[in-house]
C-alpha cells in the first residue's frame, strides 16, 4: 500500500464519521425530512460517500466514531455543517439541539462554552450565513 493510500483510505474514514455524525443529528427527531433527505444527499457528493456507503450508514450511523478534527478551523466547518442539517427544518426542538451540544462537545469544544457556541452557530444560521462568514464570525465571537 503507497502513502497516498493510506492518506485516501483516513480521508475516506473520517468523511463516513462526519457523515455518520450529521445522519445522527437528522433522525434525532425520528423522522427524517425531504429537506434533510436533499441536505445529505449534498453532503454525500461533496464528502465522497458512495450510494452503498450512504446506505449504510442511512442503516447503521452509530457504526463509525466522531474522529475531531485537529485544526479549530475544521471543527468550526464540521459544526457548520452539523448546525445546518438542525437548521433545516427551521424548528429546532430540544432533541436536535442537544444532540448538536454533544457533537459539539465531541468535535472538541470545551464545555464551560459550549452552550454559548452552539447558540451563536444557530443565531449565524438564521442569518443564513455561509461557510466563511460563519467561521469568521465563530472565530471573533469573543472580540
Amino acid at each position: 500500500m503507497s502513502f497516498s493510500d493510506l492518506f485516501d483510505s483516513e480521508f475516506k474514514s473520517r468523511n463516513k464519521a462526519h457523515f455518520s455524525a450529521i445522519v445522527r443529528v437528522a433522525i434525532a427527531d425520528g423522522d427524517l425530512s425531504r429537506e434533510e433527505r436533499e441536505f445529505l444527499d449534498k453532503l454525500a457528493v461533496r464528502l465522497e460517500i458512495s450510494a452503498a456507503e450512504y446506505e449504510e450508514i442511512l442503516e447503521n450511523p452509530l457504526k463509525y466514531p466522531i474522529n475531531p478534527p485537529y485544526l479549530h478551523s475544521q471543527r468550526l466547518e464540521r459544526l457548520y455543517d452539523l448546525s445546518r442539517m438542525v437548521y433545516v427544518d427551521h424548528v429546532l426542538g430540544p432533541k436536535q439541539k442537544e444532540i448538536l451540544t454533544k457533537f459539539a462537545l465531541a468535535l472538541g469544544f470545551t464545555p464551560g462554552n459550549v452552550s454559548f457556541i452552539v447558540d451563536k452557530a444557530m443565531s449565524l444560521l438564521v442569518l443564513h450565513v455561509d461557510l466563511d462568514s460563519f467561521v469568521y464570525e465563530m472565530t471573533h465571537m469573543n472580540k
